[in-house]
């Protein structure tokens, strides 16, 4: 069957046809017809089956006709990503070159002033992230009460990144007469209730079974050491080793481990690029674009894209880290492998994966061989540098070890071979014994000294003041108690008053 035999627009089917498309694939063929139909459709298809274009080109033959008005776009496309926003824009203007629409573009990134410029022209087709799109239309910028048509894509990745709540949230300011396309590679439980809320009497197109590989990509798992440093070795040698490497994507679960991977990987001499979640829009987009033209052959990213990015001769896809959710590993080697091409997806793994690889066997239904071969870890020149932060951490865990020794002997004795320190002290036990040294003449005994109480003179000392009685005076430390000292006291005695008390007392003149 051709594109001409779908009920496609004349001048799609030249934009068509000056692609070079000339058969559609499984999910065009029997998605279009229904978008066509104004149906509801529901499409569960492996990425790279083509999804973005089933829904572009009926999209663009059924906005041939009306007109867009200020605010109120005609049609609503809700994309996970921002990369996957901008791809789909790309689709709308390579196909829909011919015909004058208005495509407006609402992501995260950048400033809404130019996006409110645009919408306030009057958008045909408005593409856009959910946390952006709710921005707008709490601001009053933005009404949704003219979305004739309303695409979900990606489902299930809108489910792991949280947006479930927005997607309901859109889907009740939306009209309820509209025509709904969703479309995912998985259905997990939740995608499944959403389906059965917001669609109504959908046409269900299924290509593939959901979370399953293509057969075109071959692929493997390679044990890897616990140290991240160890598995950095084990990256770098399985890019210098492999077979017909032209591109690749690096997959990692964290940002940051994305940003390690990257510098190391440049410190060794790689051409890499770095794609995460953290990163501005512009380099985001300057990065993806310098793999695509094949700038950059290497690069290292998180699962923002796993997802729907359409470059179609990407040859290898390397999972530095297992992920988590078995359907996310689906994705991450649906990269490779696109449009019948071959292609090749290792996945390194080390003890505290095994875990997640069952589960994802199970979930694509095969078992993923070893990569024959011995992949022990050597240490390379530099690798000391390229150990980060949590091998020091370790280290300070483990009671200090790896803490510098105090002192050059000791730190030289350390390093000594454990035979060499025996051997020494062999021989230090066979040396004689030195001889010994002189004794020193005793010295002249001091004089003993007299006792506290006789040391002290009866005179007092060179500018003290008399006391009347010495032996009335309290004793440093514990005083003693009041009733003891007015009992040892005379009648008239004042001997245990302070001396200035004891002063005599001048009357004033005249008195």
């Amino acid at each position: 069957m051709s594109f001409s035999n779908l009920g496609l627009s004349e001048k799609v089917l030249a934009a068509v046809a000056a692609t070079g498309y000339t058969t559609p694939t499984p999910i065009q063929e029997q998605a279009i017809p229904h978008v066509l139909a104004r149906k509801d459709v529901l499409g569960i298809a492996q990425t790279g089956t083509g999804k973005t274009a089933a829904f572009v080109l009926p999209m663009l033959t059924i906005l041939e006709k009306g007109r867009a008005r200020a605010r109120m776009p005609r049609t609503l496309i809700l994309e996970p990503t921002r990369e996957l926003a901008a791809q789909v824009k790309e689709n709308f203007d390579r196909y829909g070159a011919g015909q004058k629409l208005n495509v407006a573009l609402l992501i995260g990134g950048v400033s809404f002033g130019d996006q409110d410029a645009k919408l306030t022209r009057g958008v045909d087709v408005l593409i856009a992230t959910p946390g952006r799109l709710l921005d707008h239309t709490e601001r009053g910028g933005l009404l949704l009460t003219g979305v004739e048509l309303l695409v979900i894509d990606e489902a299930d990745r809108m489910l792991d990144m949280g947006f479930i709540p927005d997607i309901e949230r859109i889907c009740k300011l939306v009209p309820f007469t509209r025509q709904t396309l969703f479309f995912t590679a998985t259905m997990p439980p939740e995608i499944r209730r959403i389906t059965e809320t917001f669609l109504h009497n959908p046409q269900k197109v299924e290509v593939s079974k959901p979370a399953t590989t293509a057969v075109t990509v071959t692929q493997s798992q390679v044990p890897a050491g616990r140290e991240a440093h160890e598995k950095r070795e084990l990256l770098r040698r399985l890019l210098r080793e492999a077979k017909d490497l032209k591109n690749a994507i690096i997959f990692c679960n964290r940002k940051r481990e994305v940003a390690i991977v990257h510098k190391s990987l440049q410190k060794h001499g790689f051409s890499v690029g770095a794609l995460h979640g953290d990163m501005d829009q512009p380099a985001r987009m300057a990065a993806l674009e310098q793999f695509r033209k094949g700038e950059l052959p290497l690069l290292v990213a998180s699962d923002v894209a796993a997802r729907g990015l359409d470059i179609p001769e990407v040859s290898h896809v390397f999972n530095f880290d297992v992920p988590h959710h078995p359907d996310d590993y689906v994705h991450r080697v649906g990269r490779t492998g696109r449009a019948g091409r071959s292609g090749t997806a290792i996945s390194i793994v080390t003890p505290l994966d095994q875990k997640s690889m069952v589960a994802i066997e199970k979930l694509i239904g095969q078992s993923i061989p070893r990569a024959e071969g011995d992949y022990e870890v050597h240490a390379e020149a530099g690798d000391a540098t390229d150990r980060p932060r949590e091998q020091r951490g370790r280290e300070r865990s483990r009671g200090g070890r790896g803490k510098p020794q105090r002192g050059g002997r000791d730190r030289e004795r350390s390093h000594e071979p454990r035979e060499a320190r025996g051997e020494a002290r062999l021989s230090a036990e066979a040396r004689p014994a030195p001889e010994p040294r002189p004794a020193r003449e005793a010295r002249p005994a001091r004089e003993a000294r007299p006792p506290r109480e006789a040391r002290q003179s009866s005179e007092p000392r060179h500018g003290a003041r008399p006391q009347p009685n010495a032996s009335h005076v309290p004793s440093i430390g514990r005083p003693e108690p009041r009733r003891q000292r007015e009992a040892d006291t005379e009648p008239g005695d004042h001997s245990h008053l302070p001396a200035f008390l004891l002063r005599p007392v001048r009357s004033p003149a005249g008195a």
